[in-house]
């Protein structure tokens, strides 16, 4: 049975759609990501190509659903991520929501989030896509200090992703979002206070702050196995997210999820529908689809992504329905990296008694009462909650 059979749930859940953009300049060291450059491509698959391919799988989706007697549902969300989808330019991402318009339509109100590079934009791209319909960016900056971003083999000019969210503001977008990288080898905890300074300047409502994590088969693991660099310290990282949530909270942002801050009401819908069990189809290369409890996702290769589309089919690699043990436990993982935590009820009354247990070591609380009680992660327990949910469970 195909994936997208998946019945529809009696009280459906959001639904967004994700586009995915394989296309990059150049290939950062640390970066695992379903990304090609131009070398790596070939002449196998053109930006133009990939339009085509991805807007014939937005048709396939819609007419797919359609025939399995599943309920069309608006888009909630839209996020086209990558990669780098500010290499598209304006005029192709404008093709993209179109797309999505045509295959599922866009709810009242809908929040559209276009990941950038800073070094491909400018004020026109910036006017072109707001006219468009986006209404969120979210602009990759990593670090303010040269030599960190020259570790990370990022390419931009340490000022641009300030300058590229000013020209966003500017153009209409209330909501702004920056990506900062922390625990890169090199970087002082003065330069991750000088980004900190710029971010905070920029005015953006949105920060989104990763620990570098060194992935097996990128050249950074490659340098680090060779002695070039040493591997990200545990309890550094630990001590620097603490600095950065200090000066973010006191700026008026505030964390809702392990690695997201935000100013009231600029909180990121679309990922707020993943981590809260939300339906999603995501489309493009290597894009992953949730819908009723069935996941599936789509070949890698571009090339290959596109052959399948051309011949009429919807390019899915595999499939899997999650059982009631997966949903459970991923209602766990993914809701305890959630300020807001989880409802109590979902507890089953061993985990209860392991969260009570947990809840005395400082590192899980419970608040509320009655039907609104639920559990959440302290400050002390945040970084730690994929392994309080392997606690939990037992």
């Amino acid at each position: 049975m195909s994936a997208a059979a998946a019945a529809a749930p009696a009280d459906p859940a959001p639904f967004g759609v994700y586009l995915h953009v394989p296309f990059c300049a150049a290939r950062c060291g640390y970066c695992d990501f379903n990304t090609y450059t131009p070398g790596e491509l070939g002449d196998a698959t053109s930006p133009a190509s990939y339009l085509d391919a991805i807007l014939g799988e937005l048709d396939f989706a819609a007419a797919d659903l359609a025939r399995r007697g599943i309920p069309p549902r608006p888009a909630e969300t839209v996020f086209v991520g990558g990669g780098t989808p500010s290499l598209l330019g304006a005029a192709a991402l404008a093709r993209l929501l179109e797309g999505v318009r045509g295959a599922f339509g866009l709810a009242p109100g809908a929040e559209v989030t276009t990941e950038a590079n800073p070094e491909s934009t400018d004020p026109a791209f910036f006017e072109g896509i707001r006219a468009a319909g986006f209404t969120r960016v979210s602009l990759g900056m990593q670090s303010a200090a040269p030599h960190v971003l020259a570790t990370l083999g990022r390419r931009h000019r340490p000022g641009r992703p300030v300058a590229a969210a000013a020209e966003a503001r500017a153009a209409g977008f209330e909501h702004v979002n920056l990506d900062l990288i922390y625990g890169t080898p090199g970087e002082s905890m003065a330069d991750l206070d000088a980004s900190l300074d710029a971010v905070l300047a920029a005015g953006v409502d949105h920060v989104s702050a990763y620990s570098l994590i060194v992935e097996e088969g990128t050249a950074m693991a490659r340098r680090v196995r060779r002695g070039e660099l040493p591997m990200p310290d545990d309890d550094d990282l630990a001590e620097r997210h603490a600095r950065i949530d200090a000066r973010l909270v006191d700026a008026g942002l505030s964390w809702y999820e392990v690695s997201n801050w935000a100013a009231p009401g600029g909180r990121c819908r679309h990922n707020l529908l993943y981590w809260r069990d939300g339906d999603w189809w995501g489309a493009g290369p290597g894009a992953h689809s949730h819908l009723g409890g069935r996941r599936f996702h789509n070949v890698k290769h571009p090339a290959r992504y596109a052959a399948l589309v051309s011949a009429g089919r919807l390019p899915l690699a595999g499939e899997e329905l999650l059982t009631e043990e997966d949903r459970h436990v991923e209602a766990l993982m993914l809701g305890l990296r959630l300020a807001e935590g989880i409802p109590a009820a979902r507890l089953r009354p061993a985990e209860r008694a392991r969260a009570e247990a947990i809840a005395g070591r400082g590192l899980l609380e419970f608040t509320g009462a009655g039907a609104d009680r639920r559990l959440r992660v302290t400050d002390a327990g945040r970084l730690l909650a994929d392994g309080l949910v392997l606690d939990l469970l037992g």
